[in-house]
């Protein structure tokens, strides 16, 4: 049996072990896993650039990578306690913008300022618990290569967003957006494509 196997057949040394990982009710990692795990098991690539007010809020148990020429700039956070997080090369993460995995960023990617980027929803149907102690669900987000997403965009869980697809800023995406098109709006729908026999991006 697999350690993964052991901890969910018990409930007792699965909450030992979080325990062990990160302070109760908090979501970041204790300052050992910071130094003595995390750099072991995550990936950094050549010329990638974590900036220093980053909240880095990884643990050992999922993936975080980052890839070669990448940034994650100032006031980021980036979570990848209910999923993996892998970002691409010369892909650039904006100021204020947060990451909650499960979530897939290709390479050149730029996401600008202040968007949520978050593959986590809490239940909420239980209506004799608290939201904050029901069980979460997740659903992988795929932002494809090239994409641009404007500032204060929200990216729901479960979206892929299209090679050289733009969300305008102040976006708020719902639904899957197509390869070389532009969403905007709330919810976000298609303004523009590229027609590739007129070879010119044309109004939808």
């Amino acid at each position: 049996m697999g350690i993964r196997e052991k901890l969910k057949g018990s409930p007792k040394l699965k909450n030992f072990v979080l325990w062990m990982l990160m302070p109760r009710n908090q979501a970041r990692p204790r300052l050992w896993v910071k130094i003595l795990v995390n750099p072991f098991v995550h990936s950094k690539g050549k010329h990638s650039l974590i900036r220093r007010r980053v909240r880095l809020d990884v643990l050992p148990f999922n993936p975080f990578k980052l890839g070669v020429d990448s940034t994650i700039e100032d006031f980021c956070t980036v979570n990848n306690g209910v999923g993996a997080v892998l970002i691409g090369d010369r892909t650039r993460i904006g100021l204020g913008s947060v990451l909650i995995g499960p979530v897939t960023v290709g390479d050149d990617v730029l996401l600008a300022q202040n968007i949520i980027v978050s593959g986590l929803n809490h239940g909420y149907e239980d209506i004799s618990k608290p939201i904050s102690l029901q069980p979460v669900s997740t659903k992988e987000i795929t932002i494809k290569d090239e994409a641009w997403i404007g500032a204060n965009s929200v990216i729901l869980s479960g979206i892929t967003i299209g090679k050289h697809a733009v969300v305008a800023g102040g976006s708020v995406v719902t639904k899957d957006v197509p390869d070389y098109t532009i969403v905007a709006g709330n919810p976000a729908k298609p303004v523009k494509k590229y027609d590739v026999d007129l070879k010119k991006w044309v109004r939808v």
